[in-house]
């Protein structure tokens, strides 16, 4: 029997998590992947957006903005990485002034500072490699780039680390009420809970449809992205979008907190809510659209492309609360683009939505600091070698595009909610994403997992479920 039940452990449902471990529940986050940050927090484009987007006086506008302000001191607290590099939305035709100035206007609205339209000169002093069509930005010095998987993890992290109880491979089946309280049926058993978190992504439609008469719908809209090498590091410094249209911002040009440049997203709505397959078509059009806005684009650097999808609903808003008609039952839908920079923000209200219908007490004894795992870059010489010296694992390189010894990802498997696969220890330590994708550390890390874990190699997958990499031995084994 739980206080909360959260369907999801993705941003949303890891932030919301985190923020009840402050109040003395019993929360429980059921997620049907093998990990936290399996759908939509893995594949977006790692902005912390300004707040300028969002219809003023929208949800989503005034949680963009809080989330926003909230995410240094957050960054520092939890241990994750971000970086306060700056945005510019780029005009390219005089014309187009006005709309300029119209989201100008509305990030005044929105309360995001320091707000600017520049006019070439200064956007080529800030941009070099801008388009030399461009004609004038709108600059917002308080827009950054985040890890989004850190981020996530960290949530989720210090959550557990907070007495928040994780099930994976638990995949939501059904919902009922049972008197007050709600039956949770899943592919592993039922859970009975008070209330009930839905934070289930492009599936969130799903669940709210179950119990509520006032139904909603969710759009899987998919992205393609093209992640370049570390080599195109300084190509921009700054987040560089297009002028908005109806689908959303346009397709971006972004340095990454690690030093990758990344190109997307595209916005074509689907129906499968799984579709998160790369097109030709989609790749096309990304490429094709950021050559408007910069110039020399290094392409020919691409290590990876991916897909990731946004849950859009229908009004383009968050919807975040308990049911009129479903009592215990607190949705948190919608979360699309701004939902990355918003989640702290969003986790915070869904906290104080659940605090107030159940007078929880504080926890006193949450804390709320969490540090990550130790990178070997960051010391110095003499502090590596002793660190080595210490603990020679931390002199084993696995990963030789991104330096990552196997310490790192004995820390990753042995951390609280700690990586079963490749892609999890791949999110927590960037094993396997350098300009290789894993193509030389992934049998070792798989030995590594493996021994760690104290299970058979042939048992360690990809990314849960079937996704076997070893599928047999051709030699005797001694």
């Amino acid at each position: 029997m739980y206080d909360v039940v959260i369907i999801g452990a993705g941003v949303s449902g890891s932030a919301s998590a985190r923020e009840l471990s402050r109040y003395k529940l019993n929360v429980c986050v059921v997620e049907k992947e093998e990990d936290v940050c399996c759908g939509t927090s893995k594949a977006n484009s790692a902005i912390v957006h300004a707040g300028f987007d969002a219809a003023a006086g929208s949800l989503m506008a005034k949680l963009n903005v809080e989330g926003n302000q909230m995410m240094e001191e957050l960054s520092k607290e939890l241990d994750f990485h971000y970086k306060n590099n700056g945005s510019l939305v780029v005009c390219l035709h005089e014309e187009e002034k006005p709309n300029l100035q119209e989201l100008y206007d509305r990030g005044v609205k929105n309360g995001v500072k320091d707000l600017r339209i520049i006019d070439r000169d200064e956007l080529v002093k800030l941009e070099p490699n801008i388009s030399d069509e461009a004609v004038a930005a709108l600059y917002a010095p308080t827009g950054g780039i985040v890890c989004p998987f850190g981020m996530n993890i960290a949530f989720a992290e210090n959550a557990a680390t907070n007495g928040v109880e994780f099930k994976f491979d638990t995949e939501v089946t059904g919902l009922e009420k049972k008197g007050d309280n709600w039956v949770v049926k899943t592919n592993q058993g039922e859970i009975e809970t008070r209330y009930v978190v839905n934070a289930a992504g492009v599936y969130a439609d799903k669940f709210h449809n179950m119990v509520s008469d006032k139904k909603l719908h969710i759009t899987p809209r998919r992205g393609d992205y093209c992640l370049l090498d570390r080599s195109t590091e300084g190509f921009v410094t700054h987040t560089i979008f297009q002028l908005p249209s109806k689908f959303g911002k346009g397709v971006l040009v972004s340095p990454t907190v690690h030093g990758n440049t990344l190109v997307g997203p595209t916005a074509i709505d689907i129906e499968n809510k799984e579709g998160t397959n790369t097109t030709q078509e989609g790749i096309d059009e990304l490429i094709n659209k950021a050559g408007t806005t910069v110039k020399g684009l290094p392409i020919r650097q691409v290590i990876t492309s991916f897909a990731g999808l946004r849950a859009h609903e229908d009004g383009h808003e968050f919807y975040i609360g308990e049911l009129e008609d479903a009592k215990g039952f607190i949705d948190c839908a919608g979360i699309e683009s701004p939902g990355l920079t918003s989640a702290p923000a969003i986790g915070k209200m869904v906290a104080e939505i659940v605090k107030d219908l159940t007078n929880a007490e504080e926890n006193p004894s949450f804390n709320g600091s969490r540090k990550g795992i130790l990178d070997p870059k960051t010391l110095s010489n003499e502090e590596r070698a002793a660190l080595i010296k210490e603990n020679p694992a931390y002199g084993n390189i696995i990963c030789r595009c991104e330096m990552i010894t196997e310490g790192e990802i004995i820390d990753a498997i042995k951390r609280p909610l700690g990586a079963k696969s490749l892609d999890g220890v791949k999110r927590r330590t960037r094993a396997g994403m350098g300009r290789c994708q894993s193509g030389f550390c992934s049998p070792r890390t798989i030995e590594i997992l493996a021994r760690e874990r104290g299970v058979d190699p042939a048992e360690i997958t990809k990314a849960g479920g079937n996704s076997k990499i070893i599928v047999g031995i051709n030699k005797d084994r001694i």
